[in-house]
């Protein structure tokens, strides 16, 4: 009952957010500019459609319906357009603004009725034009083929002999509704390319079932790391039945470290590399929760700790325990130009490499993507860390 509590109160707060949005748009771009008739009406059928679509495309998704991946397709492109729409108009409202009270400040007359519609149709072209080319640039980067990052990592205790190791690190996929079976299999095959040593895979795979996403996920089993491949969840695989998927990827070969650890070398030189379930997991009860002190109970503080975990926010918990290197997803890199400040407020790290006192996070801008099939200032990537000895 709490979580079915919190679920709606969430769908309701996000109804009357973009409700808000698309009455922003409506009234700068169809209202103010006074068009024809039959186009204001034309175009005010279509907001409130595109309004409606946004919540029933999400019930849609979490339904797994096949019929209804053009309506997700299309309902997910529209939020990107939408955000940007928000940006570019309250960035024009602001300017406007600006320019109002300079000429009430020289005490200007202000412009008669036709004059203002004038401006008022020419202000939602260019909003229309601008908002068009940032979406272009978006999908464009979307849908492009991920690139490959390529860090180097210096770690204090890692021992000389395994100097130059590489992690292969992939996550927020996102298979689902929009990207299957044929982006997975390029992402392995381009992952095995690399012969990594360690394969880690820090959360958010998923967007749906075993059921339906098996068959999608299914050429993960061809992942080949010298020390094998290693998953950690997040925060959308406990929407999507973390437990099952946790059953079906040890089917696939790989392993799930649920705040645990294990060696990663020989006998001779080796560390340890633990992972810890999602910092929501708890909600999701099964006797799921990110617990680290678990995960690292009894070991050996000379030697040198390497941790997956989903969200970069436990980079505060890794400092307390001896983390060297934190490897982390979630974020997106922001995923799209100007959502990474608000990300900022929830998260340390947005992306990229940081330090915290000893302990060092790279968080990862994603493999896939979620929502619109856009990226703006945060392009997608397979990430390859070489760790270096002191």
């Amino acid at each position: 009952m709490p979580r079915l509590v919190s679920f709606a109160l969430f769908f309701s707060v996000m109804l009357s957010l973009v409700g808000a949005v698309h009455y922003y748009l409506w009234a700068r771009l169809v209202r103010d500019t006074v068009l024809p008739p039959p186009w204001q009406r034309a175009l005010t059928i279509a907001v409130v459609a595109l309004y409606v679509l946004v919540p029933v495309s999400f019930l849609l998704r979490r339904a797994g319906h096949a019929w209804a991946v053009p309506l997700i397709w299309l309902a997910s492109t529209w939020l990107g357009l939408l955000l940007f729409f928000l940006v570019v108009l309250a960035f024009g409202d602001a300017a406007r603004g600006a320019i109002a009270l300079a000429a009430k400040a020289g005490h200007l007359e202000p412009a008669d009725p036709e004059r203002r519609l004038v401006l008022a149709r020419l202000f939602g072209l260019a909003v229309v034009l601008a908002t068009g080319g940032l979406s272009a640039a978006a999908v464009r980067s979307g849908l492009s083929r991920v690139a490959l990052r390529e860090l180097d990592v210096r770690l204090c205790r890692l021992p000389k002999a395994l100097d130059g190791l590489t992690i292969v690190q992939l996550t927020d996929v996102h298979v689902g509704p929009t990207i299957g079976r044929a982006f997975v299999e390029d992402i392995v095959r381009r992952t095995n390319a690399l012969a990594p040593d360690v394969i880690a895979i820090t959360g958010d795979l998923v967007d749906g079932s075993v059921e339906d996403l098996r068959e999608a996920v299914a050429p993960l089993a061809a992942l080949r790391a010298r020390y094998g491949v290693y998953f950690v969840t997040g925060n959308h695989e406990y929407y999507s039945g973390a437990p099952a998927w946790c059953e079906e990827l040890g089917r696939l070969g790989i392993r799930v470290l649920r705040n645990e650890r294990v060696s990663i070398g020989s006998e001779e030189a080796s560390f340890d590399l633990a992972g810890i379930d999602d910092v929501h997991a708890h909600q999701f009860g099964g006797g799921h929760g990110a617990d680290l002190p678990r995960a690292v109970a009894g070991r050996d503080p000379a030697r040198e700790l390497v941790l997956l975990a989903h969200q970069p926010r436990a980079v505060f918990d890794a400092m307390k325990h001896g983390v060297g290197l934190q490897l982390s997803g979630h974020t997106h890199g922001g995923q799209i130009w100007p959502w990474m400040y608000a990300v900022r407020l929830q998260q340390p790290v947005v992306k990229g490499l940081a330090r915290f006192a000893d302990t060092q996070v790279y968080v990862s801008s994603g493999t896939g993507y979620w929502g619109p099939p856009m990226r703006l200032g945060a392009p997608a990537e397979i990430t390859r860390v070489r760790l270096r000895s002191a």
